[in-house]
């Protein structure tokens, strides 16, 4: 009799355990989608003012490349933009005069051809104008060509100056995103050449808890569809949170060796995303279940 007693006891006692937490359908671990924000400009790097784990809002100043030689490269080609502007306002000037003398010469070049029609000129002097109209004319096209080409040079050089502007404006390190910066990968007084990784910076706000569910789970899980979200706490217990499945993939994968699955032997797993509202204590990498 008091055998069974305490057969009936343990056996409430295993039913009770078994009903104190939850099973999983799934397990994983969190992760987030990172950016890297690198270098636009290159040079000495003056100033860079983050650590990781900052938080950093959209359109903070940062930090500072070094432009000295840009604004010497700017100041270069600004002088050659002055020479040039010069020469294009001369050439521009002779222009106006072979312009002038053009007209003249085609009134008097009517006038012979007038009189060489009244028999009151020779051949000779309509030749002549005729010749002085055509060495003008010449004049004119040669200047027009420098005008051009010195156009054309004073076009060059005003891209290269708005490309320098462009440059000096990049080298002023701005945050693009609001986020927590993961990893700090350039240092003050480094050397940082265009495309050079600076930090890289995730919204932590929004975490996904990345899982992984057999073949026979697939009927549960679907997108858009809310799941519970378990994680560990300092007392030992389960804290539950709500999230909502955002990505299930449409193949399957070996099982990863660092994941469990709710059922043994599996070998082909699919990989479910599921988006949670980070309320402070939910870290990259920490591991997660999900209940669907």
């Amino acid at each position: 009799m008091n055998k069974l007693y305490l057969i009936i006891i343990a056996s409430m006692l295993i039913t009770a355990c078994s009903n104190s937490e939850p099973t999983s359908d799934a397990y994983g671990n969190f992760e987030v989608d990172n950016t890297t924000i690198s270098a636009e400009s290159q040079g000495k790097l003056l100033s860079f003012n983050l650590e990781e784990g900052d938080f950093l809002k959209a359109g903070q100043h940062l930090g500072q490349i070094d432009t000295l030689d840009l604004y010497f490269k700017k100041q270069q080609l600004q002088a050659q933009m002055s020479a040039l502007k010069s020469n294009f306002a001369n050439i521009d000037a002779q222009s106006a005069v072979s312009q002038q003398q053009k007209t003249n010469l085609k009134i008097n070049q009517n006038r012979i051809q007038q009189l060489f029609n009244s028999k009151a000129a020779t051949q000779q002097q309509l030749d002549d104008m005729n010749g002085n109209v055509q060495v003008v004319q010449k004049q004119i096209e040669a200047i027009n060509t420098q005008k051009l080409s010195l156009q054309n040079q004073i076009k060059v050089i005003e891209n290269q100056i708005n490309e320098i502007n462009y440059a000096i404006s990049k080298s002023t390190i701005i945050n693009p995103t609001e986020g927590v910066v993961l990893t700090k990968l350039s240092m003050v007084n480094e050397i940082v050449a265009m495309g050079k990784p600076l930090y890289s910076i995730a919204d932590l706000r929004n975490i996904k808890l990345k899982v992984y569910v057999s073949e026979n789970q697939l009927a549960k899980v679907k997108i858009g569809k809310e799941a519970k979200v378990l994680i560990d706490t300092e007392k030992g217990k389960m804290k539950e949170l709500k999230g909502r499945i955002i990505w299930v993939s449409s193949t399957a994968e070996f099982t990863p060796k660092t994941i469990e699955t709710r059922e043994e032997r599996v070998n082909l797993v699919y990989a479910v995303k599921i988006l949670v509202v980070n309320d402070g204590s939910l870290k990259v990498g920490m591991p997660g279940e999900a209940i669907f």
